[in-house]
């Protein structure tokens, strides 16, 4: 018999916490400087850092991505439910090595090794998903000077991704080691 683990739920209530600011700082995108400063690094971050399990680790905050992301496309951007966006799989994809970027640099959480893992994790959604931009789109010449000059007109973005995946990382990491401090029954098992 399983004993119940309050750890799943509490790590999982607080990426949907900040899923939802997601949506709500969203609603305006044209308006709201917070639209573009977004959680989804701290949240692939966290959600390999706290899940033990690998479907855990990669489901949840996937499929919290994957709801805001519904709620966005029907609410402030296309007016209609939508499955998943143009080109999806090269966000998808940057998250997923963001989860294992958290999974494999914060085994043990630190403030130096969050900073690394964020630093990276957002160097990973830079490269892969302006990969995709530059790939399939026509914007800029499939040569490698397109590429860089794809990768040098997103800064201005990476710079919000930077900021968001510090300010809501330190809100995750900060929330739940207080949340450990004061429950002891949200610390990992010992395997």
């Amino acid at each position: 018999m399983t004993r119940f683990n309050p750890r799943t739920p509490a790590v999982l209530a607080l990426l949907l916490a900040v899923a939802a600011l997601r949506v709500i700082f969203s609603t305006d995108p044209h308006l709201s400087p917070l639209a573009v400063f977004t959680p989804i690094g701290a949240m692939a971050l966290f959600g390999g850092a706290c899940f033990s399990n690998r479907v855990k680790a990669f489901g949840w905050p996937l499929l919290t991505l994957w709801i805001s992301d519904l709620l966005l496309d029907r609410f402030v951007f296309y007016g209609h439910w939508r499955l998943f966006y143009e080109n999806f799989y090269w966000t998808y994809g940057a998250f997923a090595l963001m989860v294992v970027t958290g999974r494999l640099l914060l085994r043990k959480v630190t403030v130096t090794r969050v900073l690394l893992a964020t630093v990276l994790s957002v160097l990973i959604h830079w490269i892969v998903t302006d990969f995709g931009v530059w790939l399939e789109g026509t914007m800029y010449p499939k040569t490698g000077a397109g590429f860089v000059e794809c990768l040098v007109a997103a800064i201005p973005y990476e710079r919000f991704v930077l900021a968001g995946t510090l300010v809501y990382g330190t809100i995750l990491f900060g929330s739940f080691a207080w949340m450990n401090r004061h429950h002891r029954a949200l610390q990992p098992a010992i395997q």
